[in-house]
């Protein structure tokens, strides 16, 4: 018995010893693949409710004994985007796990085919990692899409695609959130898919939690393009559903029954997300900007000179060193900022965000873009450029010494009623140039369309609509409030549409608004956005040099080389120049 007694201790030793040595065992062998501490799968689980977190245990073929636990670091929220191109955004969880700068991640993909994933840029407030990488041609031809693992080393998919999330689609997303003190603001695409036809708010609600089915619903009191305006949650259910306040909290629209909750990559923030810490500049520019980093100087300096004094950069994934270019200018004492906005075809809704995040820091906003040059022909003749110039064309609101006139108090009264300044365009085109004029468009481009087109604005931001809703540099307005229209004596835009070839073309392939045609598509020829003669392909028209070439018009090109030109070692040069 007592043998018995002996044997059967011993063997339970023997089991404790084996059982603990195998359990140290695979704790040194189990990590994330980043090599820090992970969370238990139960916390991670119940926090995330299995509905923004992918977790899959991945073999790594290479070394059978070694497992991989892959959080939303390498299966992140990725969104086909136009092109093939695929956008992953890195959840907060894992955003800080990502810190180097190393450019060797690859994106793979579900039938184990991988492409370069190359960071960029940090989105605006939350600061979430991105990265793009190409959708390749092997998987185009699969159904369903799978959203592809971020990774350095893993060369098998998990092969479980029961689990594995599909790929986040362009066409119907939520993208972006802008808190203000008294409501929330979401950027949504696949809504309101058609310019003049908007849902009605009742249709909608506004949901913030990463558990949708559980999360605090809110009105939507405004839904107009891609814009739609919430009512701010209650903290209380919040703070119980996130008990932590550096929880991140996914926020997104609910579409009655017809497409549910919308797939969003878009967070919550509590506090307003505003352009603050400056004093409140009388004049800014903002635009939505793509690979113009050889034309930014030229833009910024030209427009700072003649009054501007704060510029913001809605960046939409711009490759060229556009950052350095800004930097440069940062450091020259240009007040200029940039927000990293990777979504394609959203320039109203990038100037609707713009209107309410710059609105504590701006008074009147000018929406052009960098090929668009402002004046007025009476400036032309001064010797050197004043810091005055664009602020003459806005209303007059101050007092007078002649403010006892009838006629001037009418005057002054109509002006406070202006919000928006309309300001007429003049189309360049190539005038015979091959490539980007290395003194700048000013001076490279002098030939022009006869008569004038399409109007840019300078907006009145406390006058701007609570819809928010823009057409193409064009607000709707508060009521009360009216649009001046200038003359061409009193000021135009020059607009540098028609570049070079090798410049032109590279519009091609990116419309920045969402209600333009395509130049892609053979659809609507005869669209007044279209360019004449330009086919559906980015094939050089024949004579494209010479094209749209109706008057000669050399007014801008001499008084900038008056104004920013000057005798170098090198020869004559502009400052942009440099």
């Amino acid at each position: 018995m007592r043998r018995k007694i002996r044997t059967t201790l011993l063997s339970n030793f023997v089991f404790v010893v084996l059982f603990t040595s195998f359990s140290f065992y695979l704790s040194r062998r189990v990590f994330f693949y980043s090599e820090e501490a992970r969370p238990s799968l139960d916390a991670v689980r119940k926090r995330f409710n299995n509905v923004y977190m992918n977790l899959a245990i991945v073999e790594d073929k290479r070394n059978r004994n070694r497992r991989v636990y892959s959080l939303n670091e390498f299966s992140p929220d990725a969104i086909l985007m136009p092109d093939w191109e695929v956008l992953l955004v890195l959840s907060p969880l894992v955003n800080h796990l990502s810190s180097d700068t190393r450019d060797d991640y690859f994106c793979l993909f579900q039938n184990n085919a991988k492409t370069p994933a190359k960071p960029a840029g940090l989105l605006p407030f939350h600061h979430l990692k991105t990265f793009k990488c190409i959708l390749p041609n092997s998987v185009r031809r699969l159904r369903p899409f799978y959203q592809p693992i971020l990774t350095r080393s893993l060369k098998y998919w998990p092969g479980n695609d029961s689990e594995s999330p599909e790929l986040l689609r362009w066409n119907l997303i939520t993208y972006e959130s802008l808190s203000t003190e008294d409501d929330v603001i979401l950027f949504v695409k696949g809504v309101n898919q058609r310019q003049g036809r908007n849902r009605s708010p009742s249709e909608l609600r506004c949901v913030f939690g990463n558990d949708v089915t559980n999360g605090v619903r809110t009105e939507v009191t405004s839904s107009f393009q891609e814009v739609f305006r919430c009512r701010r949650p209650y903290e209380g259910p919040l703070i119980r559903l996130f008990p932590r306040s550096e929880e991140k909290i996914k926020v997104t629209l609910e579409v009655g029954e017809e497409k549910g909750v919308v797939p969003s990559v878009a967070y919550y923030q509590s506090t307003p997300q505003m352009l603050i810490g400056e004093e409140k500049s009388l004049l800014c520019a903002c635009t939505m900007v793509y690979n113009v980093a050889k034309f930014l100087k030229e833009w910024v300096i030209y427009h700072s000179k003649l009054g501007v004094e704060k510029f913001i950069l809605y960046d939409n994934g711009s490759d060229d060193g556009l950052e350095d270019v800004v930097e440069e200018l940062v450091q020259e004492q240009y007040n200029v900022k940039t927000l990293f906005w990777p979504w394609s075809k959203t320039q109203e809704a990038g100037f609707s965000h713009c209107a309410v995040y710059a609105k504590d820091s701006c008074t009147w906003m000018m929406y052009v873009d960098v090929d668009e040059f402002v004046y007025s022909p009476s400036w032309l003749s001064s010797p050197y450029p004043s810091n005055q110039m664009l602020k003459s064309l806005l209303p007059s609101t101050s007092s007078s010494p002649w403010s006892s006139s009838e006629v001037w108090i009418d005057q002054l009264e109509s002006d406070r009623r202006v919000g928006e300044i309309m300001i007429k365009c003049l189309e360049f085109g190539p005038s015979n140039q091959s490539s980007h004029p290395i003194q700048g468009v000013t001076q490279g481009y002098t030939c022009r369309t006869n008569g004038e087109q399409r109007h840019k604005s300078i907006v009145l931001l406390e006058a701007v609509d609570e819809s928010l809703l823009n057409v193409i540099h064009h607000f709707q307005l508060k009521e009360g409030y009216r649009v001046k229209a200038l003359t061409n004596e009193q000021g135009v835009v020059n607009h540098y549409k028609y570049q070079a070839w090798s410049e032109f073309k590279a519009k091609f392939r990116r419309r920045v608004s969402a209600y333009v045609v395509d130049w892609k598509q053979a659809m609507n020829p005869q669209s007044k956005d279209r360019t004449p003669g330009l086919g559906f392909a980015a094939i050089e028209p024949q004579g494209w040099a010479n094209k749209f070439c109706e008057v000669n018009d050399s007014r801008l090109k001499m008084a900038t080389e008056r104004w920013f030109g000057f005798n170098s070692s090198t020869g004559y040069k502009m400052i942009w120049q440099y």
